[in-house]
């Protein structure tokens, strides 16, 4: 049998086989984090591609990660070459040359990676983000730093986001002649740029309102 996987017709196959576990042994040690970002220049392509566009959707990329993806292809093309090898090998007592098994094994991997990808990406878990956009920090109570904050002289705030994650931004009163003490806590009321306009929680420092 091993003698059959590692025949001259059957190296194609051999070789996807060996880069599959390649590939499970790079996932398993984590060693994939520290490589490129292959999905997001993935993603990239396929946004801009036009007419591309529809044969990568068709095939499946976009729908799983590029690494999955890959491993689905070569565990198919392994499995589809030496499948048909043995079948021709049954039927006509030999094997067909590498290259065109190569090519009619990898012709009939691809629609079956797309057509496997659909359904492996809906059970597959989705990644989840807590990426905030800055502007979503409005409306939000800061915690002064230390310092003191004046108009034109702003200071270290914290703030906490919807996901609980803390950020560091500076800030100065909204209204002209009041200033914020440092633990002072403050309600963020617009962005200037990098810099928030903030009024204080304390009653002494809301704005009145007039009329």
């Amino acid at each position: 049998m091993f003698e059959f996987w590692l025949i001259n017709e059957n190296l194609p196959f051999a070789g996807a086989g060996f880069l599959l576990i390649g590939l499970m042994l790079l996932q398993f040690s984590g060693l994939t984090d520290f490589a490129p970002d292959l999905d997001a220049d993935m993603d990239g392509q396929v946004d801009g591609a036009g007419a591309a566009d529809g044969l990568l959707s068709f095939l499946g990329l976009g729908r799983l990660p590029l690494m999955i993806w890959l491993a689905l292809f070569l565990l198919l093309f392994m499995v589809i070459g030496y499948v048909g090898q043995q079948t021709i090998q049954g039927i006509t007592g030999s094997l067909l040359p590498p290259w065109l098994a190569a090519t009619l094994a990898g012709l009939v991997a691809m629609p079956a990676t797309a057509i496997l990808a659909r359904p492996l990406a809906r059970i597959m878990p989705k990644d989840e983000t807590t990426a905030v956009s800055i502007d979503s920090l409005i409306g939000r109570f800061a915690i002064l730093g230390t310092g003191t904050a004046r108009l034109g002289a702003p200071a270290r705030a914290k703030v906490i986001d919807i996901h609980g994650h803390p950020h560091f931004v500076m800030v100065e009163p909204d209204n002209d002649g009041q200033e914020f003490m440092s633990g002072e806590k403050l309600l963020l009321v617009r962005r200037d740029g990098n810099l928030f306009k903030a009024i204080s929680q304390g009653g002494q420092h809301l704005p009145r309102l007039e009329g």
